[in-house]
């Protein structure tokens, strides 16, 4: 993991389309700006996590569905 240090209205750039902004400072949190092409898909850690738990239990439902229809 690369760690960097940002003060208020600091950026960093990923590749050269992806600009992240820290664009406020509180006690207990940061405020991020995350500029970023359309296509690129951009969740915080607990709704990814989400997202992924769901789509697996989708997959599996239907797989499960899917076997009992071939029986």
């Amino acid at each position: 993991m690369l760690i960097l240090t940002r003060k208020l209205g600091e950026s960093i750039i990923i590749e050269d389309n992806i600009k992240i902004t820290v664009v406020d400072i509180n006690k207990q949190q940061i405020k991020l700006g995350i500029d970023a092409p359309k296509h690129i898909t951009i969740n915080r850690e607990e709704v990814a996590k989400k997202v992924k738990d769901g789509n697996r239990i989708s997959s599996a439902s239907t797989e499960t569905k899917a076997a009992q229809k071939d029986s």
